[in-house]
């Protein structure tokens, strides 16, 4: 443990919430290596809930008046559904805080939790559950709304706990139920894009896999592609079999590689290791802010740059789907004449024709070599491209 400054010594005690049950450990003067020796117990209500544990630095100790706030020195989540059931695990974690200058490891928490269950068919019967009450999908609430009860229902627990003994400061309650979590921040929008880069590489990988296989870059394995193909088509029926047992087989084999600790605060998904300074300052700036209008405009002019990135993709994808709309409103009726005549005639030979024979037919056209391929688009994209959107109506 280390104090903000890196000097001195400190106050520092523990909180831990899960649900709506919080607790509170002594506080240990002048120690950086505290040892708190507690032990609490939980009844489990939903195996996909987390357990917060925070640590602070008492700074009312000394202080008359009261008006300093408690240093945050970091904080543990643990997903329970994580857990192994009947396992203890102890484990070091980091605590990471992110200041103004960057993050800081400010020390590590020594924790041993273990989750036990007396019904093993009751929590795995938890997992067909809806996670929230029947009201919330009944009449579900607006954005807006859930912001002014998440705003409601952290000043209500901190005013309840602040009478507690021993009481929670409200500063405490704000950093663990995470209640400026849904404000805009420059480097958590940046941690969610790579987020959602990192859950759609897979399908960039198959997608590259096949454009070699499309390729011939490996004619072995083109080869086996295509007997694959072939065998799927003449018996279909072991497609859906053929894919469970893969996604068995994928699942046996990830289990060797099963994390053997509950994670932890993890810098690099956090996008908290490589962001900017005044990233940071403006994610710790106040609501509304207190900078300097020329701060505020630079910082405007950047956000506008990155929703203009974003307006741009909206309305690529919105184009997308007004030429499938086009392709039956009649907006181009040349357009609309030949495709219409195209779907009379594939009717027709869909009707006569076996559909695994055109599957197979499509199929090895699609993966066929090189050499027969040429570098301009095909007659169909050209053909979906040349259809009408409503960008030309817009201001």
């Amino acid at each position: 443990m280390k104090t903000r400054d890196g000097k001195g010594m400190s106050d520092t005690y523990c909180v831990a919430k899960y649900g709506h049950k919080w607790v509170r450990t002594r506080t240990i003067n002048n120690s950086l290596s505290p040892k708190y020796n507690e032990q609490y117990t939980w009844e489990v209500y939903d195996p996909a809930t987390v357990l917060t544990v925070g640590v602070f630095d008492n700074s009312q100790i000394g202080n008359i008046n009261g008006s300093s706030r408690d240093l945050k020195i970091g904080k543990v989540r643990i997903r329970i559904s994580t857990l192994e059931t009947g396992r203890v695990y102890t484990h070091n974690y980091p605590l990471l805080v992110l200041h103004p200058s960057g993050v800081k490891k400010m020390g590590e928490l020594h924790l041993a939790i273990r989750f036990t269950c007396t019904s093993f068919v009751n929590m795995m019967f938890k997992y067909s559950k809806p996670l929230l009450p029947k009201m919330h999908y009944a009449r579900p609430l607006t954005m807006m709304q859930q912001d002014m009860l998440r705003h409601q229902a952290v000043n209500i627990v901190a005013a309840r706990l602040s009478r507690a003994e021993p009481p929670l400061r409200k500063e405490v309650v704000e950093y663990m139920s995470d209640a400026d979590s849904h404000l805009w921040s420059m480097r958590r929008s940046k941690a969610n894009f790579f987020r959602l880069m990192s859950v759609f590489s897979g399908l960039f990988a198959v997608a590259k896999w096949f454009g070699d296989v499309c390729a011939w870059k490996n004619p072995i394995t083109t080869v086996l592609v295509h007997v694959l193909f072939v065998m799927l088509v003449c018996f279909p029926e072991l497609i859906l079999p053929t894919v469970f047992l893969y996604m068995f087989l994928i699942g046996i084999w990830n289990w060797r590689y099963r994390p053997r600790y509950p994670p932890h605060m993890n810098t690099r998904i956090s996008y908290a290791d490589a962001v900017h300074p005044d990233e940071l300052d403006e994610e710790f700036d106040t609501f509304p802010t207190t900078r300097s209008s020329d701060i505020v405009r630079m910082r405007y002019d950047r956000l506008r740059s990155v929703a203009g990135r974003i307006q741009t993709v909206v309305g690529d994808v919105a184009t997308q789907g007004e030429r499938l709309q086009a392709l039956l409103n009649w907006r181009d009726p040349r357009a609309t004449t030949l495709y219409i005549t195209f779907c009379l005639v594939a009717s027709i030979v869909l009707y006569v024709t076996p559909f695994q024979v055109l599957v197979l037919l499509g199929g090895v056209y699609l993966m066929r070599h090189p050499r027969f391929r040429g570098k301009m688009p095909s007659a169909p994209v050209n053909f979906f491209r040349r259809l009408p959107a409503r960008t030309d109506s817009m201001l």
